[in-house]
């Protein structure tokens, strides 16, 4: 791809503008339907210089946002008081480290690495057992159990876990309601399996 450098233009893409009554070549790129995230870039609208200047005419980036929100934005720290899932208090729910329990950065990382690669251990050789699927595996990874599990064990576990992460246990609060339906799932996939006795 081939980028004019001081303005923007990515000529020879042979893209058509997307404005419904052009035909020019669509050159310069503005924010698409979906936008930027964790799985990458965003989509993008292609569109001659006029749309594409008519278009970020249009563009409010603050559209919405009170004059104290629009200050907060526009400062130099705006952001980094964001908490990340990492960093909150109800981190390490599924098992691994919280990043917030390490002075060091780089410590923290290795931790979550180390941790997301031994939940991997764990799984694989649960599944090499022979006795569990990979399936159950995980099933019985995300109950914490081990291969010494029979249907006592299990029952126990469900009641504990189940209670942990009900909301009416936790004041109301559904923070834990995404890992309180994969105990569900998981207790439902393990009590039909023949592998438990």
């Amino acid at each position: 791809m081939r980028q004019t450098k001081f303005h923007g233009r990515h000529e020879q893409q042979g893209k058509v503008c997307e404005h419904p009554a052009c035909q020019e070549a669509g050159e310069f790129r503005a924010p698409g339907t979906s936008g930027h995230g964790f799985d990458g870039p965003g989509s993008w609208r292609w569109m001659c210089l006029e749309h594409v200047r008519e278009f970020n005419a249009g563009y409010d980036w603050f559209e919405g946002m009170t004059a104290e929100e629009i200050l907060d934005a526009q400062g130099p720290v705006s952001g980094w008081r964001t908490e990340s899932p990492s960093f909150r208090p109800t981190a390490g729910v599924d098992g691994m480290p919280r990043w917030a329990d390490y002075d060091d950065p780089l410590d923290a990382i290795s931790g979550r690495a180390n941790g997301i690669k031994s939940q991997a251990r764990r799984q694989a050789e649960m599944a090499m057992d022979g006795r569990f699927s990979r399936d159950e595996a995980e099933a019985l990874d995300t109950m914490g159990l081990g291969l010494d599990v029979d249907r006592k064990i299990l029952r126990q576990r469900y009641s504990e876990l189940v209670r942990r992460y009900h909301p009416d246990r936790n004041g109301g609060d559904r923070v834990y309601e995404s890992r309180l339906n994969k105990v569900v799932d998981a207790y439902q996939m393990l009590r039909k399996s023949r592998a438990i006795a």
